[in-house]
């Protein structure tokens, strides 16, 4: 009779879990693809949201990230979101509440700003929590157990929010408690080697997935100088101007105006292709030498940027000058 009794509940048990739904922030990395993986080797109904920043290392949005479809074809093709990050994370990537590390990155406002519209998207599809890739002790603004707390909280999740790779550092979550999600299946990785979870890939056939470098421009030195330029020049960012600063060779004149100078012929089609209506573009007719945008096109800071960067002749070379959808020749 009692073994019958426990045949029930482990039955009971496991009906509950294939009809759990769960909500997880897959960037496409190992550690987020991991994670989705514990959790359906559980039963568990997997829902991936992924969200596409302008900050991303990654191949063009407009492609789709080919390390976030990868995964999801590792997981056996489960139901994914994509949601564009907007103005209001510009704002808050300018002054976050939580401050910027090293570079003009604000992890932790960036995890609870993603949190929340996770949320918002497990509660329009009935789900019953929250999952992660994180690991304690991997990250050192936002993976620290104090940062965690403060993300929970934060938030708006405490109790829901899931990290499978380092459960065992944490108090219980709901779905543990509930039974739900079997804790002792869940696992106890801390730090920053990645030795544990290349072995647990190995084990899960999960073979295909990016290396832990990069990802974010927003850590990268010389962008965060660019981008904290912008701010400091700009009364109302937007995420259509981000795409410049990606761009070329980039001056700012003592009068506030700036000027940029492509590096290659790629650069080139790419500045006159991006440049707002706003600036001035002007592009070498008879020598060869880089597309130049500039906010004031003033003419002796152009004609001196050629020289530098162009290879003009010891004749009158010309560029073109478009400005406002008018077009003028201008000697070098």
């Amino acid at each position: 009779a009692k073994s019958e009794n426990r045949d029930r509940v482990r039955r009971g048990t496991e009906l509950i879990m294939a009809l759990t739904k769960a909500v997880g922030l897959l960037s496409g990395g190992l550690d987020s693809t991991l994670a989705a993986r514990v959790l359906l080797d559980q039963g568990i109904d997997v829902h991936a949201i992924n969200f596409v920043s302008p900050f991303c290392t990654c191949t063009p949005k407009s492609k789709g990230c080919s390390a976030v479809v990868k995964a999801v074809e590792q997981l056996g093709n489960i139901p994914l979101k994509r949601v564009a990050m907007g103005d209001d994370y510009l704002r808050m990537v300018r002054s976050p509440k939580h401050g910027h590390g090293r570079g003009l990155n604000p992890c932790i406002d960036c995890r609870i700003m993603k949190i929340r519209m996770a949320a918002e998207y497990m509660r329009q599809i009935g789900a019953s929590f929250l999952f992660t890739g994180e690991v304690l002790g991997q990250r050192p603004m936002s993976q620290h157990r104090r940062a965690m707390q403060t993300i929970d909280r934060e938030s708006g999740v405490s109790g829901l929010l899931l990290r499978p790779l380092s459960a065992s550092h944490f108090p219980p979550t709901e779905p543990e408690r509930a039974g739900t999600v079997d804790r002792s299946k869940l696992l106890g990785f801390e730090g920053r080697s990645r030795k544990p979870q290349i072995a647990l890939a190995k084990e899960r056939n999960i073979a295909d997935y990016p290396c832990p470098a990069g990802g974010c421009l927003l850590t990268d030195k010389l962008f965060a100088q660019r981008l904290s330029d912008y701010f400091s020049h700009c009364a109302e960012p937007s995420l259509k101007d981000i795409p410049l600063l990606k761009v070329g060779r980039h001056f700012r004149t003592q009068d506030g105006n700036k000027n940029i100078v492509a590096r290659d012929e790629r650069e080139c089609r790419l500045l006159e292709r991006l440049a707002p209506q706003a600036m001035h573009v002007f592009i070498p007719v008879n020598f060869s030498g880089p597309t130049i945008l500039s906010d004031d096109g003033c003419a002796k800071e152009i004609r001196a940027l050629f020289r530098r960067y162009g290879k003009v002749g010891p004749e009158q070379d010309k560029v073109s000058h478009d400005y406002n959808g008018v077009r003028e020749m201008m000697d070098v």
